[in-house]
């Protein structure tokens, strides 16, 4: 019995030195993966910021909704940068507006998300960068025909707008299967 009082004091006297977590302090950001820079340093990657990423979910559902004074509103005020799929290079919301406009009429496009992830790192000069990866897949009409690519965007985002976009995209191929059908398959 002395035995079972003594392992029993002994854990109470181990347990209560150790210190109590505290719920309100942040926990270390979480390493994601790196970015490789132009010297070939791998520099690392953490989670960002979800902020950022309702941020572009708001500027897909503006262009969806063919909202360009949302569009114009998301947008940095002065340096505005897209980079395109095809090498278009748009410089400034005036600019991206005419593009949209155009295109809206043209070709009717309409994005639906497939994933965002928001993520930041620290850059050599020491400047913290946020950025939202997403992949959305676009279905546009082409002359006379619906087509669909899928997309992958990169934004920079600074004081909560966006000041750089670029948009690479790919035509699926003819056999591949909607990423929902290979996640069920992965699972079964």
């Amino acid at each position: 019995m002395k035995k079972l009082i003594l392992a029993s004091l002994s854990i109470a006297l181990l347990y209560a030195c150790v210190p109590p977590v505290d719920s309100n302090q942040e926990a270390a950001p979480q390493e994601i993966g790196y970015q490789i820079s132009k010297k070939g340093q791998k520099i690392p990657l953490f989670g960002g910021d979800m902020a950022a990423v309702s941020l572009i979910e708001s500027y897909i559902k503006a262009h969806n909704d063919r909202d360009l004074e949302t569009i114009k509103s998301l947008n940095a005020a002065e340096g505005f940068l897209i980079h395109g799929p095809n090498a278009e290079v748009i410089k400034g919301t005036e600019a991206q507006i005419g593009f949209l406009t155009t295109w809206f009429e043209e070709n009717n496009p309409v994005w639906k998300t497939k994933f965002l992830i928001s993520n930041t790192y620290t850059d050599a000069k020491g400047k913290q960068q946020l950025w939202v990866t997403s992949g959305h897949d676009l279905t546009q009409t082409v002359d006379g025909k619906q087509v669909v690519v899928n997309q992958m965007h990169d934004a920079l985002i600074v004081d909560g707008k966006i000041t750089y976009f670029s948009v690479n995209e790919r035509v699926p191929a003819p056999e591949q299967k909607p990423a929902e059908e290979v996640e069920e398959q992965a699972q079964e």
